[in-house]
């Protein structure tokens, strides 16, 4: 595998986890026409896009009759030429699930969805990925497969024993170093105003929000234990508060 296919491969990954909201596609009953719209997005451990919706809408109809969906993430967002910019779509089939863990990391990510998420007719949806398309500019195409587009399990002791810890660390770091929160914003990712607050983290790195604003701060190593994500989010600290000394 070339540099360019790593590099490849980590972008469409870090869309996936990057990205608050994309666009969904399913086939509608019948005559089986693409239907597509906005949803809410949130990313598992490994970068499985885990979707909240109400049996009422369209999606989840379509998807009753055929689980098979397309998912956009775009990351052309506030660029002059999008099509200049990265954007990812993700083939897969939806599969209802009520696992604790998707439950916790959307509601992270989407504190609003709150409000409607236990109402009757809501359930939570991972989309099993087969295969991603990336578009990263003109003349940077490729198909990516399941294995190299999710972060393996294989490269992290256990990822789901993250769901014990990472709770307990957002909450930390949001009530005992909101300063450092705000420096990973401002000071590495050019993040505007102060705010904001920590709503997850991952093997590769953490989110972090304001407002309707979300930023992506990648972790230089992976972490998969307490001990590594501390070591990451102290040298990130470090490194913040050095690069605007007068912070």
């Amino acid at each position: 595998m070339t540099s360019s296919d790593v590099s490849h491969r980590q972008t469409a990954r870090d869309l996936m986890r990057s990205q608050d909201w994309g666009v969904l596609a399913t086939a509608m009953p019948g005559d089986g026409h693409p239907y597509a719209s906005l949803v809410l997005v949130a990313a598992d451990y490994d970068a499985t896009p885990i979707l909240l919706m109400s049996d009422l809408a369209e999606h989840a109809k379509n998807i009753a009759g055929d689980d098979r969906v397309s998912l956009l993430f775009d990351g052309t967002r506030g660029l002059s030429s999008p099509l200049t910019g990265a954007r990812l779509s993700v083939q897969g089939r939806a599969e209802r699930c009520n696992d604790a863990r998707l439950r916790d990391r959307f509601l992270a990510r989407h504190e609003d969805a709150s409000q409607y998420v236990d109402f009757g007719d809501f359930a939570f949806y991972r989309v099993v990925v087969a295969r991603g398309h990336l578009v990263a500019g003109f003349g940077k195409i490729e198909w990516i497969d399941r294995g190299d587009l999710l972060y393996s399990a294989s490269e992290a002791a256990d990822l789901n024993g993250m769901h014990e810890w990472e709770a307990s660390a957002n909450r930390h770091m949001n009530e005992d170093h909101s300063d450092a929160i705000q420096n990973y914003a401002q000071n590495l990712l050019n993040g505007q105003g102060d705010g904001w607050t920590m709503t997850g983290c991952d093997p590769e790195g953490c989110d972090l929000r304001r407002g309707a604003d979300v930023l992506r701060l990648a972790f230089p190593e992976p972490c998969h234990d307490p001990d590594s994500l501390r070591r990451q989010l102290v040298a990130l600290a470090r490194r913040a508060a050095v690069q605007h000394p007068e912070t």
